[in-house]
């Protein structure tokens, strides 16, 4: 979600200096005694691979003149692929959707068709490739989640807002649900998203008609932690030798004007211990997603620009 102080709140960024102890999502003890070693060192510990960003806005008039929030990275084989939300640098601007390559997640070259999709709002992205569909979720104007698939990356259709319903079945209360972050396991898929960047919740799906929330109270809160008390949301899910990993944005500012990259862990998407040395990335750089490069994983923090860390040695 992540507005700005002048449109509603802009943020990016760190809270340098925060660490602080976690707050426990499960009984206190559980995921340390039961899970020694649930954040190893490659998941957590990021050095930069160099001052300048690996991609960002063109910084001319041009429709992606800045980029912002979180875009996405998928590997293919030896092809990198980035999709991300570009706008102009003026009041009011429309936020469209861009698309990128790269042999080697370093150096990118812009679809020089783009923009990809411009015919309606679109940022804060999430791709799953599954089968030979792409399926991208995204936020649409006024932070509603919504759902656009392709078959070729490139061309979107626009599948309409994502219909969530509370437990009982009846449909979520209006207002934003944004920032979706999906994980699909088996024919199950889970959606996490958040409203306001109070909280996370997250709900299933077996046909992406109809989403029902697991549980109706959030799996993860802002807080009480300085370095995420005042907003929190999901950027990506992974599974690492059984284990999920949550990698989210917070904020310790009440007008969201810095954001940092964070990351917790769970035995199954719903009960959740943040790592007690967050931050895992400040210097103004949040939205961080991970992406396996055949050998290990890179981490890339999406804005305002995309920067590159590597596993520290």
């Amino acid at each position: 979600m992540m507005k700005t102080a002048l449109s509603f709140v802009l943020a990016c960024g760190l809270l340098s200096g925060f660490t602080g102890r976690s707050s426990l999502f499960l009984p206190k003890g559980e995921i340390q005694d039961g899970l020694p070693g649930a954040f190893p060192r490659e998941l957590v510990q990021f050095e930069p691979a160099g001052k300048a960003p690996v991609f960002a806005g063109t910084g001319i008039d041009t429709w992606d003149e800045k980029i912002r929030e979180r875009g996405y990275i998928l590997r293919e084989g030896s092809t990198w692929h980035l999709w991300y939300t570009g706008y102009r640098n003026e009041k009011n601007a429309v936020l469209h959707l861009g698309y990128a390559t790269s042999p080697d997640g370093i150096r990118w070259t812009r679809y020089a068709q783009n923009p990809v999709h411009d015919q309606g709002w679109v940022e804060d992205m999430c791709v799953v490739k599954s089968g030979n569909t792409y399926y991208m979720f995204a936020e649409g104007k006024d932070d509603i989640a919504q759902l656009l698939t392709s078959t070729d990356r490139v061309r979107w259709t626009e599948k309409g807002p994502l219909d969530i319903r509370y437990r009982d079945g009846k449909p979520l209360s209006e207002g934003p649900r944004g920032t979706p972050a999906v994980w699909k396991e088996g024919n199950t898929w889970y959606l996490f998203y958040e409203r306001r960047d109070e909280a996370i919740w997250v709900a299933t799906s077996r046909d992406l008609s109809t989403w029902t929330n697991v549980q109706d109270e959030p799996v993860l809160k802002a807080g009480p932690e300085p370095y995420d008390r005042y907003g929190v949301a999901m950027n990506q899910v992974i599974k690492h030798k059984g284990l999920y990993y949550g990698y989210y944005h917070a904020t310790a500012f009440s007008d969201w004007r810095e954001w940092s990259t964070n990351v917790a862990v769970s035995k199954d998407l719903i009960h959740w211990t943040k790592y007690e040395r967050n931050p895992i990335i400040g210097d103004d750089k949040s939205s961080g997603i991970l992406v396996h490069d055949g050998t290990r994983y890179r981490m890339y923090t999406m804005h305002p620009a995309v920067y590159l860390f590597y596993p520290k040695p």
